[in-house]
Parts: C-alpha cells; sequence; structure tokens
C-alpha cells in the first residue's frame, strides 16, 4: 500500500475514534463525513488527495506515520486493482471528488500483501486513515491507456507547477512568521541568511576544504499537526524521539561533514562560529534545496538548522576542490 496515503486533522481523529463506523468490504469499516455526491472513484482514475495514517500504540498514544499536511505535499497516485477485500482502493471508491472519510484497515492484511511490515508498537490490528479527496482524473470508458497517462501528465505538472507558485508567495511569509513565533532577535547576512549566535566558540574558522564535525537539527518553519517539532533530519537521538522520527538503523552522533559539500547557508552559519559555537539559522531555498527542492523538502521552502560545531579537521590545500554544493545534509541511514 503506497505510503502517500493519510488523513485530514488531529481533531478528526478524535471525531473517528467516538462515531460509529460502517462495515465495508473485507474487515474494512468507515465514517464518510462529508459526501458532494460527485461521481465515484473507480480503477483506473488519478487521485490527488490530502490525509493521515495512524495507529493507536500500546501506550494509548496515536502515532502519525504519514500526514500530507505536515509535509504540505498532497498525494498523486493512480487507482489500480485491489489487492485484498478491504483494503485503501476498496475504501477510496466510496468516495469522489470533494468527499471526506475515516477508515480503519487491517494492518495483517496491510503487511501480507504490501510487503511493508506491521508497526511492532500497533495496540489495534487496524490502521486508521482519514481522507479529504481533493481532485479527481476520471478514466473515460474504452479511453486508450497511452491518451489517458498523457492525461495524468498534464493534470500533475499542471498540480505542481500550481504547489510551486504557492510555495514561492508564501516562503518570505513563513520566515517572518517563524521568527515572531519564536520570539528570535536575528541578524543577517546580505543575501538573505537569518540566524542567531547562541555561543560563538573560539577563534577557528572552517574553510570549504575542510571537514567540520557538527551536531545538528534540520526542521521545518511550521510545527506538526500534533504541536511537535516538524523535523526532517537530526543526528541527536533525543530529538528525533521528541520529534516521533526516531530510527533505530540511524547513526545518532556528530558527523564529520566536507563543509564545500553542503547547501550555501549551512556553510554560511558554520563560518560565522568557532569550535564550541552553536548557532540558529533559518536559510530561505536559494540557499538551500531551491526551486526544485529535494527528498521530503517541497521547491521554495525555508529551512531552520540548530547546528553546534564540535571541530574542524583542517583540508588539504593542494587536494581536488569540493564539487559545488546542491543541498542540505542528510542523516545516513
Amino acid at each position: 500500500m503506497k505510503k502517500g496515503l493519510i488523513i485530514l486533522s488531529v481533531a478528526t481523529l478524535g471525531l473517528a475514534a467516538c462515531n460509529q463506523f460502517k462495515k465495508g468490504e473485507g474487515d474494512m469499516t468507515y465514517k464518510i463525513y462529508k459526501d458532494e455526491k460527485k461521481p465515484k472513484i473507480q480503477e483506473g482514475d488519478f487521485v490527488k488527495l490530502n490525509g493521515i495514517q495512524s495507529v493507536k500504540t500500546k501506550d494509548g498514544k496515536d502515532s502519525m506515520m504519514v500526514n500530507t499536511y505536515d509535509n504540505e505535499r498532497p498525494a498523486f497516485f493512480p487507482i489500480s486493482k485491489s489487492m485484498f477485500k478491504g483494503d485503501m482502493v476498496s475504501a477510496l471508491k466510496l468516495l469522489g471528488e470533494g468527499d471526506s472519510a475515516s477508515f480503519k484497515l487491517n494492518l495483517d492484511s496491510m503487511a501480507k500483501y504490501s510487503g511493508q511490515p506491521k508497526p511492532t508498537n500497533a495496540k489495534d490490528s487496524f490502521a486508521l486513515f482519514t481522507v479529504k479527496i481533493e481532485k479527481v482524473l476520471h478514466k473515460q470508458a474504452n479511453e486508450a491507456d497511452s491518451v489517458f497517462e498523457k492525461k495524468k501528465r498534464t493534470f500533475f505538472e499542471a498540480e505542481y507547477k500550481d504547489l510551486i507558485a504557492k510555495n514561492k508567495k508564501s516562503e518570505q511569509g513563513k520566515i517572518e512568521k517563524y521568527i515572531k513565533d519564536n520570539s528570535l532577535k536575528v541578524d543577517s547576512t546580505a543575501d538573505g541568511l537569518k540566524y542567531v549566535i547562541e555561543k560563538p566558540g573560539d577563534k577557528q574558522r572552517a574553510d570549504l576544504i575542510d571537514t567540520v564535525v557538527v551536531d545538528y537539527t534540520g526542521q521545518f518553519t511550521n510545527k506538526k499537526s500534533d504541536g511537535k517539532l516538524n523535523v526532517f533530519d537530526t543526528s541527536n537521538a533525543k530529538i528525533a524521539k521528541e520529534a516521533g522520527m526516531f530510527s533505530p538503523m540511524a547513526q545518532y552522533a556528530a558527523r564529520p561533514l566536507l563543509l564545500g559539500q553542503l547547501a550555501p547557508g549551512f556553510i554560511k552559519g558554520v563560518g560565522l562560529i568557532g569550535v564550541g559555537g552553536k548557532i540558529k539559522i533559518i536559510v530561505p531555498s536559494k540557499l538551500a534545496y531551491g526551486e526544485n527542492g529535494g527528498g521530503p523538502i517541497n521547491p521554495y521552502t525555508p529551512l531552520v538548522f540548530d547546528i553546534e560545531l564540535q571541530g574542524i579537521k583542517k583540508g588539504n590545500p593542494n587536494a581536488v576542490p569540493p564539487a559545488p554544493p546542491t543541498m542540505a545534509p542528510q542523516m545516513q541511514r
């Protein structure tokens, strides 16, 4: 089952839990909140939706596995044949454009047919999905696959172009809101990097050919819907656990990074402190992932990094210069 299948809001999760669910195909149960009376989704259609996927954990808490609202990125996917009775395809066929609903899907069946492991900390036998269908591209009867594939590409490109335009327009506002919400007194570089030096460190400064040892956390400017920091990467195990994104496979420790291969904003931030220094930087997209984005980061997305410089290993001045920086650091999994 695709990871991009998801939910509406934390408030909706509570509402879904206390309302009676109806019996659907197989083990699936559902609760429809809004029905726009539009044509229902069928096999072969192409759907854009927003939502959340969650499970109830053994400690009684709701663990959100995926949330498109936190990511600010809707899911796009084709409606294929059902893999089993009561799967997500079966659930989505109950809906049309503009509709919203919650579904409970059997975790054992999902694991069996999707190849993804069942969450080890799940208390219940089901996962809860709450979705809002944003748009549906219906495949017409007897429409050639090649014709519909072209329509799908055009549809996706138009929607993605609209997402990019919205992100570009809202970027500066996100930066200003983050600074205001966190009561930060920032300084700025000429090219727009905002920063707060929490501890200057010693007089050493790293060069592009040097390897820096840094403990860092990267987050988006918006918090998650559960109020937690919206962390996309961290070298700190405690922060990873608090943010709900801890992975036992990740290497949580200060990391050695070749400075010249990092994003321009990250390079500038490290250059403002010495060993032992700490700095918070708010990085505009032009100094990070730019207009293209990358991985979990959307185009025109400002980022926030908290960086502690723990060491500098001087590079060989005769070595070949590092490749031009293109992206922010990412944790090794």
